[in-house]
């Protein structure tokens, strides 16, 4: 189910023009998750529309327990699927934080 729903969360940001998504498998460096994926959006308005779309698409597989973190911010949404994790950036923060180097040295 966890590469099942990575997909499913990589094609509803992929429906939504989402900017560069990336999934980085961490389950032999983190016990929180099995995925992270991250991704960029054009603007603030673009970020929210991203997180509704990957809410509708866990709610349609049935993925109970999801939690969204930064709602009406502007650099940073965090929705927690369980087996997923789904960072939704600005193209600023994104090259700040360089999340994909912390989790994944070669990328």
């Amino acid at each position: 189910m966890n590469k099942e729903l990575k997909e499913t969360i990589l094609n509803s940001l992929e429906d939504i023009k989402a900017v560069n998504p990336v999934a980085i498998d961490v389950k032999n460096i983190s016990s929180l998750t099995d995925f992270m994926v991250i991704a960029s959006g054009t603007s603030n308005r673009h970020l929210a529309a991203m997180s509704e779309r990957v809410l509708e698409g866990l709610k349609e597989n049935n993925v109970s327990g999801i939690s969204i973190e930064g709602q009406g911010g502007d650099e940073w949404l965090l929705v927690d699927a369980g087996d997923v994790i789904i960072h939704l950036m600005s193209s600023d923060a994104r090259e700040f934080y360089d999340l994909e180097s912390l989790w994944d040295p070669e990328l």
